[in-house]
């Protein structure tokens, strides 16, 4: 499943076409449509962002940027692998324009992603409602549940201080195999700090940038790095692959490579365009393993017979999808709201980035990216190995679990002096579970993505249900897999020794 020699080849053919076109060939061939030249519809003026789904096809996605500029918007992007068009549109009809315009039956569906207007690069707003500039953990913002977090500057912690690592066998692991450079992890996050010691030279710039600019990558040159007060990606960085550089900590798999690619804007949210651009940047560029510690904004739950909501969500789940099928397999944290993801009733936290809905039926909706097909969901658990007390659970929701309060890992030295710091969330299991899915792809480089998770949950360490446990969160089902723990905790040590 290793995709260096098709990155390699990317490569390559990239340079001939600049050798042979000039530079405004190589930069069609290197990405997506360019935006249609429509200056009303840029950020601000109650410009919205919308998805609009159509066939998997270039002529397909074509004319719907046709109809997509009749109605009045513009198209900032377009992914004809899967059949996605994201546009910008000020107009309050742009939907039923679209719906109602000459390529209507080509047209699957449409609706916005978000129900604010459009505020990323617009000056003076940064930071959306509820959210806090130095973020705990991305499960955490716009007012959603708050997160059991201990936020402690660690002066060059050492291995000593590691639970984690050793709970999940990853210490012995690194022994035997710290996993191959030629697996690439994608931490879809809010950026990584490479100068961090712990990190130089892991990431690997060309494989890194920005999908936050409206769902365009952008892969300039430092466009990866966090914005000032940002650490979540650092810190899960250092949980998938720090260095075994005899100081520091030490990453689950720290022989991998990495790769930083930004989901998250200044503002603190993750749309649903950001996030489907960071699943299509892995699948494009041959990605084994991404980790998704966050839902997809503005919605913890969305669902598809919501006008408003299932475009969107149906956007998401062909760009994941895609992924799979492209061999790109996905580890996400199940959140933290103490929620039982198998039995859904309602909810009042969303939307995020307006006035939330109380109360809301969220029967059958589903939080993304975690619970799409495919992706392995991750629970949180303690030192002690009990379900941590912010983590969701669900039977049959939850696939494995992993450590996820109080760990250290590698922060950028501007907001944690030390390097390190402690911190708690099932954003801090995930990163566990796609290391340990970084060294599955390294000792079975030719397995793909389904073959990669089931062997994830056939190693697992069987973690049975407490003796008792409280009636407003039941764990129900057998001790192989059940409503905390899955199929058990990960263990990396047999990820590289057993065959």
């Amino acid at each position: 499943m290793t995709h260096a020699p098709r990155r390699a080849g990317r490569a390559a053919a990239a340079a001939l076409a600049l050798a042979l076109a000039g530079a405004t060939t190589a930069t069609v061939l290197a990405g997506p449509a360019a935006a249609d030249p429509i200056t009303r519809t840029e950020p601000g003026d109650g410009v919205m962002s919308y998805v609009v789904n159509t066939d998997a096809s270039r002529s397909a996605v074509a004319k719907v940027r046709v109809a997509v500029a009749r109605a009045g918007g513009s198209t900032v992007v377009d992914y004809p692998e899967i059949g996605v068009v994201v546009a910008r549109s000020a107009d309050p009809g742009f939907r039923d324009a679209v719906l109602g315009g000459h390529f209507a039956s080509l047209v699957d569906s449409v609706g916005p992603t978000r129900t604010a207007p459009v505020v990323e690069g617009v000056p003076g707003r940064l930071r959306g409602p509820g959210a806090h500039p130095q973020r705990t953990d991305l499960r955490g913002l716009g007012g959603r549940t708050a997160v059991d977090v201990a936020q402690v500057n660690v002066p060059d912690p050492g291995e000593a201080v590691q639970y984690d690592m050793a709970a999940i066998g990853a210490d012995d692991a690194n022994a035997v195999d710290p996993g191959s450079p030629d697996v690439v992890v994608g931490v879809l996050d809010d950026g990584i700090d490479d100068s961090h010691p712990d990190l130089a030279g892991r990431v690997d710039r060309s494989l890194s940038g920005d999908c936050t600019g409206g769902g365009r990558f952008d892969g300039s040159e430092g466009a990866y790095l966090p914005s000032p007060g940002a650490y979540h990606g650092t810190h899960v960085a250092g949980t998938i692959g720090a260095a075994d550089n005899g100081q520091g900590i030490v990453g689950v798999a720290p022989g991998v490579t990495l790769a930083a690619v930004k989901v998250v804007s200044d503002e603190g949210y993750i749309f649903p365009e950001s996030a489907i651009c960071g699943f299509m940047h892995a699948a494009s560029e041959g990605f084994e393993v991404t980790n998704n510690s966050y839902y997809v904004d503005p919605w913890e739950f969305w669902c598809d017979d919501e006008v408003n909501q299932a475009a969107a969500r149906e956007a998401v789940e062909r760009a994941v999808a895609y992924s799979q099928e492209q061999g790109v397999v996905s580890a996400a944290a199940a959140g933290n709201s103490s929620y039982d993801l198998a039995h859904k009733t309602t909810s009042s936290s969303s939307p995020n980035d307006s006035t939330p809905i109380p109360n809301r039926d969220v029967t059958g909706c589903v939080d993304m990216p975690t619970e799409l097909p495919g992706v392995a969901t991750v629970s949180s658990t303690t030192s002690a190995g009990t379900l941590s007390g912010f983590s969701n659970y669900g039977e049959g929701v939850i696939d494995v679990a992993a450590p996820g309060s109080a760990v250290v890992s590698t922060f950028p030295k501007s907001v944690s002096p030390s390097g390190y710091a402690s911190i708690s969330g099932t954003s801090m299991a995930s990163p566990h579970v796609a290391g340990v899915l970084a060294l599955l792809a390294s000792t079975h480089p030719d397995a793909s993505p389904a073959e990669l998770t089931a062997l994830l949950e056939q190693q697992a360490t069987d973690t049975a249900c407490p003796a008792t446990s409280p009636a407003t969160k039941p764990c129900t089902g057998s001790t192989q897999d059940n409503a905390y723990f899955g199929e058990g905790l990960v263990d990396a040590l047999a990820a590289v020794t057993v065959g």
